[in-house]
């Protein structure tokens, strides 16, 4: 329901996020490219990458929590073709930025992803999970939310790179800290 959500009200915020990537030499080659993220493309070695590398923290990241790069919804309502690979792309490293943003997976964790998403891409999805999402919160959370993570979202979500800009695929030997540091993004102060 919320896949099919953001397929049908984005198509605006898409174009945007493609000229977006069209004006980067990495994002254009991104769109080129159009890399897949999925079990069977992740490199065999992200289990002996070194602790603190972004791919050994992105692979924690997936066994604590017991997600898979597989999980992704496929594209079912968008007919431009280079538009729907921008939404894979967008679905597929929603998990990279958990890594990169130091966040778990619970509703208060993945509202602050929303909120930086927003920031980030002006999907329409993301900032009706941003203001609609916190009611599921207990008030303390949602302190919690529009007192820590909802102003530190944003600063990061307006400071950082572009983050559909990033071949993420390049970057999983690399120190965690290195890629955020070159991206311009730091973990959730909580």
């Amino acid at each position: 329901m919320v896949a099919a959500l953001g397929e049908s009200t984005g198509s605006f915020m898409l174009s945007r996020m493609r000229d977006r990537m069209l004006l980067d030499s990495t994002g254009r080659k991104i769109l080129q490219l159009q890399p897949i993220i999925n079990t069977s493309t992740l490199p065999d070695n992200l289990s002996t990458l070194p602790p603190g590398t972004f791919g050994h923290e992105y692979l924690a990241f997936c066994t604590t929590h017991n997600v898979s790069a597989d999980t992704r919804t496929p594209i079912k309502y968008i007919s431009d073709p280079e538009l729907a690979y921008v939404m894979t792309r967008y679905r597929q490293v929603h998990d990279f930025w958990h890594t990169l943003l130091g966040l778990g997976i619970t509703v208060q964790d993945e509202l602050a992803i929303k909120w930086f998403e927003m920031v980030q891409t002006g999907l329409p999805v993301a900032a009706l999970s941003s203001f609609v999402g916190p009611a599921r919160l207990s008030k303390a959370e949602r302190d919690i939310l529009f007192d820590v993570y909802v102003p530190w979202a944003v600063q990061t979500g307006a400071r950082a790179k572009f983050l559909m800009n990033i071949m993420y695929e390049e970057e999983f030997e690399r120190p965690l800290e290195d890629v955020r540091k070159d991206i311009g993004v730091w973990p959730a102060p909580i």
